[in-house]
């Protein structure tokens, strides 16, 4: 079997630079030791690469200053629950969009079905993008914050946050941005674009493993702690501690995924972020442009490369995305994600919810113009087979 040609990367990226393989390994037999809890100096040192990462995220997304306020979790989904359930209280408002994944939407959901909060879902254009006049418009007296997600999984867009920043600082409503697929994608600064918290996750462009996660807290913004235990300071304290990073954390840490991390960042650090991207946006239009020419292929969302992921979304007239995916899979040894990609209203958004939503090819920093080339060859084949069925075609929706 060939090699695996891989554009899952919205899901994880893989493979990961050598060099996280490398430190994880190394890091973990010589400082696979608890921190905080003892005084030798196995534990000292693994302390310094556990402040040293969040120094680094810190920097990363320039928060206010405060390295403590980078606090790590299991994932983005893990900080989202944390952070939300942390903001909200009891007869609050809460805005969010269309374009979230169910990491936002579920934890949403459920508060508001207890009757906690009360949610508003603002819709994308044809493009992609939410209006953010129609955030302005939404927000009420009670409203207490805003929670968008700054890319979307399935699409690629990636939404004007500085904008919706700037209403919500004037407003005095707190925003927290989900960055799963913009931390180490592109640019982000918490100060000029008003982020009150930033939620990412470690095992996407951040090029780190899986397992690490987190987010930054500006100051005064007052997240109550959900979670309660051991921090090792101050142990005789019955109540939980207040101060950051222990106010959002909890027992010890993934160390490993946080060396991960590390060497992660310090990679994308390297090869700049800038680079990176348009590398990657350079393979996308290489992608769009071939299955654009595709009959019976319909793709979403792909109007320009401003304000965009390397993520198309697509769907072949008279065939199952499920299906295709398989084909890919096992015919062309191509991995991609087919289905409503933990992200239900997008589909909605885009009228593929009712025909089991899209297929998906999200590229990395790895991928190659060979890879692109044998995606477009494989789909025309696909597309191909689909014409020359007899059987009764499926409408595909598309925007």
């Amino acid at each position: 079997m060939s090699e695996m040609i891989y554009l899952d990367n919205s899901a994880t990226t893989f493979p990961k630079p050598e060099e996280v393989y490398t430190y994880m390994d190394s890091f973990y037999r010589k400082h696979g030791v608890n921190p905080g809890r003892s005084g030798f100096d196995a534990a000292i040192e693994t302390e310094e690469v556990v402040f040293n990462t969040r120094k680094m995220l810190a920097d990363l997304f320039n928060g206010d200053g405060d390295v403590n306020r980078l606090t790590f979790s299991y994932n983005a989904s893990d900080s989202l629950n944390m952070i939300i359930q942390g903001l909200s209280r009891r007869g609050d408002h809460v805005i969010t969009t269309m374009l979230e994944h169910n990491s936002v939407l579920r934890p949403l959901y459920h508060l508001s079905s207890e009757g906690h909060i009360e949610v508003d879902h603002i819709p994308f254009d044809k493009a992609g993008y939410v209006d953010p006049g129609d955030i302005r418009k939404a927000i009420r007296k009670n409203t207490r914050m805003v929670v968008v997600n700054h890319c979307s999984n399935v699409i690629g867009t990636i939404q004007p946050v500085s904008e919706i920043g700037r209403i919500c600082k004037e407003q005095g409503v707190y925003l927290v941005v989900d960055g799963s697929q913009s931390a180490g994608a592109v640019p982000v600064d918490m100060r000029t674009m008003d982020i009150d918290v930033f939620v990412f996750t470690g095992h996407k462009c951040l090029m780190g493993p899986t397992g690490i996660g987190g987010s930054y807290v500006m100051e005064d913004v007052p997240v109550r702690y959900t979670r309660f235990g051991g921090t090792g300071v101050r142990s005789a304290q019955q109540t939980h501690l207040e101060e950051f990073p222990y106010r959002l954390e909890c027992g010890t840490l993934n160390l490993v995924g946080v060396a991960g991390l590390n060497a992660g960042v310090r990679w994308i650090n390297e090869h700049g972020i800038e680079n990176l991207h348009h590398k990657e946006m350079d393979l996308w239009d290489k992608l769009r442009a071939g299955l654009s020419k595709i009959e019976g292929v319909v793709i979403y969302c792909c109007e320009s490369r401003q304000n965009h992921n390397p993520v198309i979304s697509f769907n072949i007239t008279g065939m199952d995305s499920g299906d295709v995916g398989t084909i890919l899979d096992v015919d062309y040894n191509i991995a991609c994600r087919t289905g409503l990609q933990c992200a239900p209203k997008v589909h909605e958004g885009i009228g593929t919810d009712k025909i089991h939503g899209t297929v998906r090819l999200s590229i990395g920093p790895f991928n190659t113009p060979e890879h692109i080339d044998a995606a477009i060859e494989a789909v025309s084949e696909i597309a191909e087979i689909a014409r020359k069925t007899p059987a009764p075609k499926m409408q595909v929706a598309g925007l």
